[in-house]
């Protein structure tokens, strides 16, 4: 072997040796593993997000949920009955003498706000409201403003996940869930809609913790139109609407242990203007 391969050679040798080297004394960080794709696609519907003035919303109506949520978080005691949803069950505010004659013998509230979807609810009952109150019966209605939003399957699996966490919240409550309310014209797709979602919802009854009950048919009439003395825009109850509301559920709330018995004399029919 010639003296210049020989160099070449001890050459090659000691790059070798001076890489191996530093590939010991170097500090080994493992690759980041690749993300992992989620098993099943989450429903928007299911997904707790407050009122943003992202979701298109007008200020008047994100100013009044925070206000109400500040509100409702606040509360505190033991109920009787407790009121959740959307602006229909805010409307209860604007129903005050329906109200005092139905539930003024009893310790009853309601948390409604305007514009609510299922996530709304999910995400004021995770973030403060009714952690301070124990109620015996709470009566649900959620969902209108999901129609024609969401899917209906995703609807249901956004009542379905209220609720999941009201039973969570109030371990000792039984659920009152009220099929949606109809609204606009019986030729228009809410109806359908409507339908199937409370038919599905319907199947949450388990005969020990909720229970369901669709009174939508008592708003109405005998072509399924809804009478304007109920609601007028047709889609929020006015105090005649109200006190239908009021009759639909009593003797079933009683059946709860709740009794809701009206008293004094029927009350002047006017409708009320509340936000949606």
């Amino acid at each position: 072997m010639s003296l210049a391969v020989h160099s070449s050679l001890l050459a090659v040798s000691a790059f070798a040796l001076t890489v191996w080297l530093s590939a010991c004394s170097a500090k080994i960080v493992p690759a980041a593993p690749a993300p992992r794709a989620l098993a099943v696609s989450v429903p928007e519907t299911t997904i707790a997000v407050p009122q943003r003035l992202e979701d298109g919303l007008p200020q008047a109506a994100v100013e009044n949920f925070n206000a109400r949520h500040t509100d409702y978080a606040a509360r505190r005691g033991d109920l009787d009955l407790l009121f959740l949803g959307d602006s229909i069950t805010e409307g209860w505010a604007g129903a005050k003498d329906v109200w005092d004659r139905y539930y003024g013998t009893l310790k009853a509230d309601q948390f409604g706000v305007g514009y609510d979807r299922t996530q709304h609810l999910l995400w004021r009952l995770q973030n403060g409201e009714g952690q301070h109150v124990s109620p015996r019966v709470v009566v649900l209605l959620i969902g209108t403003n999901n129609i024609g939003q969401n899917p209906d399957d995703d609807v249901v699996a956004g009542i379905t996940a209220v609720v999941k966490e009201i039973q969570s919240d109030f371990r000792s409550a039984k659920i009152l869930l009220l099929g949606i309310l109809p609204r606009n014209h019986v030729s228009q797709p809410d109806r359908a809609h409507i339908t199937a979602v409370n038919r599905a919802i319907s199947k949450l009854d388990d005969g020990k913790r909720v229970f369901f009950l669709d009174i939508g048919a008592k708003f109405l009439d005998p072509d399924g139109e809804i009478p304007t003395e109920l609601m007028a825009d047709l889609l929020h109850p006015t105090e005649k609407g109200y006190e239908t509301w009021a009759q639909g559920i009593k003797d079933k709330l009683a059946s709860l242990g709740v009794g809701a018995v009206p008293s004094g004399p029927p009350s002047a029919r006017i409708a009320i203007a509340v936000r949606f």
